[in-house]
């Protein structure tokens, strides 16, 4: 059995493996061009890869959307079916990257820090570490891969057609989503929930029901991650133009007329040269922005849309004055609390959930797919040794310290990684935060706040979730694997409090304020949403409000996350939004 220390060592390695900076996974060559001949490299950009429209401008389109994301794919592959699209992603292809393309190296893939990562780490105010994809296929690339449809009341409170909605989720299942087989260590989970109360079991379901139940994956049985750059592979392939390392400087607008109207976009390729991209002068054609919860509200910011007394500090021209870009911020927090186990068991991701009425999901994974050598590896700027020591007073992160680091992270036994976490998700969080602009360079990294716990209300069902945990890990079905004796759930919390699972400081505590704990371990679990909110900063049909020919469709528009995790809405979201496009503006010829 590990000794205590090592198992502290251990559940903070586990939680910040997204931030340590490893570049251990090797490419292999793809021949995705024979599926996919639409993808070109930002610099391959020119004239003779577009239409020429009336206004004078080259290389114009009926639609340009930014971001080649969760909700930008599906998008673009279902207007192309009419009209001709420019789909530009500032990352590169996932098809490549066997840390994308796999699930055995889901840990590598967020902690790989380089500039051509998949994934970009950001550190909220809040002192929280956390990600964001860049790869085309967006958060798919690099989420835990778990599928579950909005609520009925999500749906609702959208506004969505229902029937529509009905139509556009079996088109993403149908391509990329896959059933899953339980691990023990999913199964023990699910007749854990069952034991402490939360039921009926709803089986294998896609749907959000109150109870425990098995999601959908995008995980087939091999392993091999499905993503939604892979419904690229239903789109036209005559009319879509898809642009990888491609990255929009800012939207250009027309200023001449009463309201302003966006005309096409800035952007640079991968040697840095700049490119400009526009729109065909007809009735209907948009600039779509999809590029996710922290890059929509923040291209907005870049490109004149916003609050005016903040864009004037960064020089930038006001182009529509909204108070309201970039407010809202929402991070669904997470706890976990890591359960050793006694025998070896597979690696999994989500797949089983418990949906309590509290408020509270219950969701687990289990295993670590690294070698012996990514675990006592340097990691870099991001490691342990280094970033750890953030919540250190810098009078004391000596090199002894840093040095005692070390050696206990050598110490620590390969043997001892092969436990699982029960993750706590607190669903709908009332506490709000806010984005703001950094800097005018769109590469870097917007300020973001959530505000985690701000509101009591999301504080109590934390501590009614760390509740259930305690519950749960005395269940039967876990003291089967685990190597939990009667006090070891108090043990466990202990532990969490005393590692660095983020920069917030820590309180001199033990477990029996678990308001504490849930404040001094919180995590995220990369469900942020917000900042481009309906009624707000777009209507109803997620036009911009107070400009012409923009729209933003994808998670930023959200004031809730969808369901228990919102890959499948937000990917549901693009094929619905691109249908509803493309019958109001052809009606029965739309062919979709």
């Amino acid at each position: 059995m590990a000794s205590v220390e090592a198992l502290k060592l251990l559940l903070c390695l586990l939680l910040l493996l997204h931030t340590l900076g490893s570049s251990q996974g090797k490419k292999r060559s793809s021949k995705y061009h024979d599926r996919y001949p639409f993808i070109r490299p930002a610099s391959s950009f020119s004239s003779s890869s577009s239409s020429t429209s009336s206004n004078g401008y080259s290389d114009s389109y009926d639609y340009i959307i930014v971001g080649g994301g969760t909700a930008g794919c599906p998008l673009a592959a279902t207007l192309s079916q009419n009209f001709s699209v420019l789909l530009l992603e500032r990352g590169g292809v996932p098809f490549s990257n066997v840390n994308v393309s796999y699930l055995e190296n889901f840990h590598i893939s967020l902690a790989d820090t380089s500039p051509t990562s998949a994934s970009q780490y950001f550190i909220s105010t809040d002192g929280v570490f956390n990600s964001r994809a860049r790869v085309l296929g967006g958060g798919t690339c690099i989420n835990a891969g778990f599928y579950t449809r909005a609520s009925a009341s999500d749906v609702m409170k959208a506004g969505w057609d229902a029937k529509l909605v009905n139509e556009s989720f079996p088109w993403i299942e149908k391509q990329i989503v896959h059933r899953p087989k339980l691990t023990r260590w999913q199964r023990a989970i699910r007749d854990g929930l069952l034991e402490v109360g939360v039921s009926p079991f709803n089986g294998f379901t896609y749907d959000h029901l109150y109870g425990t139940k098995v999601g959908g994956t995008i995980f087939d049985k091999f392993g091999r991650r499905h993503t939604a750059a892979e419904l690229l592979a239903s789109a036209n392939p005559e009319k879509l133009h898809v642009l990888v390392h491609a990255k929009v400087q800012k939207i250009i607008f027309d200023t001449t007329e009463k309201k302003p109207k966006a005309v096409g976009v800035v952007f640079k390729d991968e040697n840095g040269n700049q490119h400009h991209a526009y729109l065909a002068k007809k009735e209907g054609s948009e600039i779509i922005v999809t590029c996710g919860a922290i890059g929509s509200p923040q291209l907005l910011l870049l490109s004149g849309i916003g609050p005016k007394a903040e864009l004037r500090k960064f020089n930038i021209p006001v182009v529509l004055d909204n108070k309201f870009v970039g407010e809202g911020m929402s991070d669904n927090p997470m706890n976990t609390v890591f359960a050793p186990i006694n025998r070896r068991f597979q690696q999994s991701l989500i797949q089983t959930v418990g949906i309590t009425k509290l408020g509270v999901y219950i969701e687990a994974s289990s295993g670590f797919g690294q070698s012996k050598d990514s675990i006592h590896c340097n990691h870099g700027i991001m490691s342990a040794e280094i970033g750890q020591l953030s919540t250190i007073p810098p009078k004391q992160r000596t090199p002894e310290a840093i040095e005692a680091y070390k050696k206990g992270k050598r110490e620590l036994p390969h043997e001892a990684f092969k436990g699982g976490f029960i993750l706590v998700k607190i669903a709908s969080p009332i506490s709000k935060g806010k984005l703001k602009l950094n800097n005018t360079n769109v590469d870097e990294n917007p300020i973001v706040t959530f505000n985690y716990f701000s509101n009591p209300n999301d504080l109590q069902r934390c501590v009614d979730g760390i509740r259930m945990v305690e519950k749960l890990v005395r269940t039967k079905p876990f003291t089967n694997y685990t190597r939990c004796d009667e006090h070891c759930v108090e043990k466990l919390l202990n532990m969490s409090v005393a590692t660095s699972v983020n920069l917030i400081p820590r309180h001199t505590n033990d477990t029996k304020s678990l308001e504490q704990f849930c404040k001094d371990t919180v995590i995220t679990i990369w469900h942020y949403h917000g900042g481009c909110h309906v009624g707000k900063v777009v209507d109803p049909d997620y036009k911009v409000i107070g400009v012409e020919r923009l729209r933003v469709i994808d998670s930023s528009t959200f004031s809730e996350s969808p369901g228990t995790n919102p890959q499948a809405t937000v990917m549901m979201m693009g094929r619905y939004m691109g249908v509803k496009m493309l019958r109001e503006r052809l009606g029965g010829a739309a062919g979709v």
